[in-house]
């Protein structure tokens, strides 16, 4: 079938004009997915006529590529390039190995004014042909390193322009280009794997790079092109010979450092800081308070200068992603991390926060520079926030990264971020920024937390539990129907909208739209309180915050929180009532759930440990006891008139012993013995029922002052019980057993003859039963 599908490309590709080749390029190329084993299969493995066939279509195809790559019109290149990345990706090595002529066709479509989309996906593809060359040396050598160089030179003229200084060159980026975004992605895809090829451009790409991440206009580069060029920046370093790779990481890493401290101590100017670093070689700037706030030369990264309260938050912004990208991304070679120096400027950073509002500079602990008018300082408070955002992401990369080794440092960035959080906790942001690090960090500290930490989080866990609980859906409308209703009691003329009576579902959508934004927090929230119920000791929670806690999460049906609430119980403390549990809560909206079945009804087998439990177990008593252990019986019915008359005392009969041979026994029958209790407290006969079965070799002589009944009961059988009648007369008890249909086969005795004579005395008009 596969080789039918080829030939059928093959056909449509050489057939169909070149102007209807787009129309039907998905199509072909998802068809060739399906040829995947052909197109992969060695040249070497075929043999046949068939296969030969197969290495013409095969041939056929590539032939038609290389002429489509070359056609003068667009949709014959747009229709390469498609089908060249399904082609590769469908027969790999076997395809690879003569693609080096089609790899100079799409090099050069980059040099070519065709349309965006082409060029785009001719990045695309490229990119894929030297990823996949990388496990295969002998394609390295043929195709990577002699075409990678002139794709990293085609790519970088898309985006950027060369400029002669007295320096040298440098690259300036071109303003509103369509191509930087997927640039930069695919020189970030091929740098980890082709570093001794990007080394020469090193000095291009930092230059390139500092001019992206230090831009003062927003329009030009998005949010996303700063991203990929910030993480580009960071693996510039790999690109380092090998004994230099550390050093190199070390010092980007450094100077990521003075620049923030350089940055903040422009940002900061309208406060006197009362931080102190610990690094006595650290230099700070002085900055010049009868000028607007800015810096007009460049940092150690190269970053050019900026203006402006807002761009300087920005540049803010942007480095402490850089070193936390220096921080999160794996490095060429072992380093050390800088982690005395990370803490002392996060501590920096959150050591100033947002004052409550109309609070004075006394009444806040912050002091105002009197220098600086209040419009910077009010600017600044609401520029805060995202600067405490930022320094929360780089702690949790900070943890992360060092995992159970971060033990050391974790109290310090615990009070670094609870100190942001009473602050800012106004923030939404903020507040889901914190529940982030935390989730993070009470796995690491969470054993081995105290009682006084763990008070110190009470607010940040109330906060997880009202942000995790929806929104009330008819406040916003209560709360405007009571103001309107007082104005208009006043006498005042009120506004009403309009909209809102012609369309009663509007109020609605308001409020959903404004709910969504608040996903991020409630995954937040939900996660931290997972980590606390999990990772903190349950003794340790005020029992308030535990009760408000399993409160929420049983209001938003969280399963996740509540397993973890379930699992790690409040311990019984002494003269505090046992605690309840929320199994219920759990069961009810997540009864068809697996893991709450196993944890409702466990079915796990019990493991035997003791010696004696695990010793081997005769079969043949094993069965004897099932046996017995089977075995039915009818009781006799409890009737009015039974209940009125008395019953007979039966015979106490101990085991026989077998053991004796030489004495005769005398032969008895396996019978059963049945006492009738009654329902009424006040009869003197009441008794328990209980069934004996026993093998008899003696009597015991009765002790009572009247004749007990002599009437044999025949054996028991598991598949057929026995049957007994009782006839309850005026003057006398008869009781009356009728025999099995069958004898037991494993009875080691024989069964006898039914006497169905009464043993009673015929004086005796009454029979009265003891015990």
């Amino acid at each position: 079938m596969s080789s039918t599908t080829l030939r059928a490309i093959t056909h449509r590709l050489t057939t169909t004009p070149v102007e209807q080749l787009p129309s039907i390029a998905s199509f072909l190329a998802t068809s060739l997915t399906d040829c995947a084993e052909l197109l992969s299969t060695p040249q070497t493995q075929k043999s046949g006529k068939s296969d030969s066939d197969n290495a013409v279509q095969i041939h056929k195809l590539k032939t038609r590529l290389a002429s489509l790559l070359q056609d003068r019109s667009v949709e014959g290149r747009w229709t390469a390039v498609i089908l060249v990345k399904a082609t590769v990706e469908a027969g790999q090595w076997e395809i690879l190995r003569g693609y080096e002529p089609i790899v100079r066709s799409l090099i050069s479509i980059l040099a070519k004014p065709d349309p965006i989309s082409t060029r785009k996906m001719c990045i695309i593809t490229l990119t894929r042909i030297f990823h996949l060359t990388y496990q295969y040396p002998t394609l390295v050598r043929e195709i990577t390193t002699p075409q990678l160089p002139g794709f990293i030179t085609a790519a970088l003229n898309l985006v950027s322009t060369i400029t002669k200084t007295s320096s040298g060159s440098i690259r300036k980026p071109k303003p509103n280009t369509p191509f930087m975004e997927i640039v930069l992605h695919a020189l970030l895809e091929l740098i980890p794997r082709h570093i001794t090829i990007f080394r020469p451009f090193g000095a291009q790409l930092r230059t390139l790079l500092a001019e992206v991440i230090g831009s003062s206009s927003p329009a030009y580069f998005p949010g996303n092109v700063i991203e990929a060029a910030e993480q580009l920046l960071v693996s510039l370093h790999k690109c380092a010979p090998k004994d230099q790779a550390g050093s190199g990481w070390k010092d980007d890493c450094k100077s990521t450092i003075l620049s923030i401290h350089r940055t903040v101590d422009h940002v900061f100017r309208a406060v006197v800081e009362q931080w102190e670093s610990v690094d006595a070689t650290l230099m700070h700037t002085r900055p010049n308070y009868s000028q607007e706030m800015g810096d007009g030369s460049s940092d150690g990264l190269g970053l050019p200068g900026w203006s402006g309260l807002h761009s300087g938050v920005d540049r803010l912004i942007a480095l402490l992603q850089i070193l936390s990208g220096f921080i999160s991304t794996p490095s060429a070679a072992a380093v050390a991390l800088p982690i005395g120096s990370i803490l002392d400027l996060t501590s920096r950073l959150t050591s100033v926060t947002v004052p409550p509002n109309g609070a004075a500079s006394s009444q806040s602990g912050i002091q105002f520079n009197q220098e600086i008018s209040r419009d910077e300082r009010e600017a600044l408070w609401m520029e805060l926030p995202r600067i405490h955002i930022a320094c929360m992401g780089l702690l949790s990369n900070v943890v992360s990264t060092l995992a159970t080794s971060a033990t050391a440092v974790t109290q310090t960035i615990l009070e670094q971020a609870v100190w942001t959080f009473k602050g800012e906790r106004f923030n939404r942001d903020l507040r889901s920024a914190v529940y982030g690090l935390l989730r993070s960090l009470v796995p690491v500290n969470g054993p081995a937390i105290t009682k006084q930490s763990v008070l110190s989080l009470t607010d940040v866990l109330r906060s997880c539990c009202n942000d995790i609980l929806p929104p009330a859906g008819d406040s916003s409308s209560t709360a405007n129907s009571g103001s309107d209703s007082k104005s208009k009691s006043k006498g005042g003329q009120g506004t009403a909208n309009a909209d809102a009576f012609l369309n009663p579902d509007l109020q609605k959508s308001r409020q959903t739209q404004a709910a969504s934004p608040f996903l991020d927090v409630q995954q937040n929230a939900s996660g931290l309180l997972q980590a606390v119920f999990v990772s903190i000791p349950a003794e340790l929670v005020p029992p308030s915050i535990r009760a408000e806690m399993d409160r929420s999460i049983i209001l938003t049906s969280d399963k996740d929180a509540m397993f973890a609430s379930v699992l790690n119980p409040v311990p019984a403390v002494k003269g505090r009532g046992a605690g309840s549990s929320i199994i219920p809560f759990l069961t009810r909206p997540y009864a068809d759930q697996v893991e709450v079945e196993a944890l409702v009804r466990p079915r796990m087998p019990v493991l035997m440990t003791a010696p004696e439990l695990d010793a081997y177990v005769d079969e043949d008593e094993e069965v004897e006891d099932e046996d017995m252990a089977d075995d039915s019986y009818n009781a006799a019915p409890k009737t009015a008139e039974f209940l009125k008359q008395p019953v007979s005392v039966p015979l106490q009969v101990p085991k026989a012993d077998h053991s004796k041979a030489a004495i005769p026994v005398p032969t008895f029958h396996k019978r059963t013995f049945t006492e009738e209790s009654t329902a009424e407290e006040s009869t003197p006969q009441k008794q328990d029922v209980q069934t004996k079965k026993a093998r008899f070799d003696e009597i015991i002589p009765t002790t009572s002052s009247q004749q007990p009944f002599s009437q044999p009961a025949p054996a028991i059988t598991k598949t057929e019980a026995p049957k007994l009648s009782t006839h309850v007369p005026t003057t006398s008890t008869t009781v009356t057993s009728q025999a099995p249909q069958e004898a037991v086969e494993d009875s080691d005795d024989e069964l006898p003859t039914l006497n169905i004579e009464s043993d009673t005395d015929e004086e005796d008009d009454d029979v009265t039963m003891e015990g």
